[in-house]
């Protein structure tokens, strides 16, 4: 039986939070991530990033596929203050047999790895480390947090998303492939263990998961445990 996360907020902090984003569904089957940082961008900043959508995204070199420091560099080029913890510095060398990044590291392994390398002098702020989720829940206080998960280990509480899978997970554990995909962490309720999170694959709406959920899908191997917690 897997042990639950325990956690407990600061003195002070609220025992059930919720923060107000603008949504915006993904229009690709690429831009979840850019898409989550529209979502957490300033009014005036998301309005020009929407306007020129296609031009900034290739003056930043990442045009069909996007990478977490991809979304920093993004973040940072609106002048949105934040960290970046992955327990990867780089593209990870045993990500060259899995299904999912096989086809796109050949054309972006050598610019996410001069990202990373150019990020201290660009003002980019990567921390290497696994973040614990009593780290990412006390941080929701200052601003959402853009988390990678494994997408098919994503469940809502609300809309039922992968509802029966993850319910026939518990009675016959199997392997689930890796669909990296990216959401917003938007707020918590103490009391009940879940969080609150908005899903650029969907419209406008607040899903809901457990918080062990969550650490099963962003701890899932492909994620390298990607988090930028955005302070608003």
């Amino acid at each position: 039986m897997r042990r639950k996360s325990q956690f407990r907020l600061k003195p002070g902090h609220p025992e059930k939070l919720h923060i107000q984003l603008a949504h915006f569904k993904q229009k690709y089957n690429w831009d979840c991530g850019v898409s989550c940082v529209l979502m957490v961008l300033p009014k005036r900043h998301r309005q020009h990033l929407l306007r020129h959508f296609g031009k900034v995204c290739k003056e930043e070199g990442f045009y069909g596929s996007t990478w977490t420091v991809d979304l920093c560099y993004l973040l940072k080029r609106y002048d949105v203050q934040h960290v970046f913890c992955t327990v990867t510095l780089g593209v990870h060398p045993g990500y060259k047999g899995n299904s999912f990044y096989n086809h796109i590291l050949t054309k972006d392994e050598a610019r996410v790895n001069r990202r990373f390398e150019e990020a201290q002098r660009s003002g980019v702020a990567i921390e290497r480390a696994s973040v614990p989720l009593q780290r990412i829940l006390d941080h929701l206080v200052d601003g959402p947090a853009i988390v990678l998960t494994n997408a098919r280990l994503l469940s809502c509480d609300v809309c039922k998303l992968n509802k029966i899978s993850t319910e026939l997970r518990k009675c016959i554990p199997w392997p689930t492939p890796y669909q990296g995909h990216y959401v917003v962490l938007c707020g918590y309720e103490l009391a009940a263990r879940k969080v609150y999170y908005r899903n650029p694959s969907f419209a406008d709406r607040v899903c809901v998961m457990s918080v062990d959920a969550l650490e099963e899908a962003r701890k899932s191997y492909g994620t390298d445990e990607d988090v930028i917690l955005v302070y608003s």
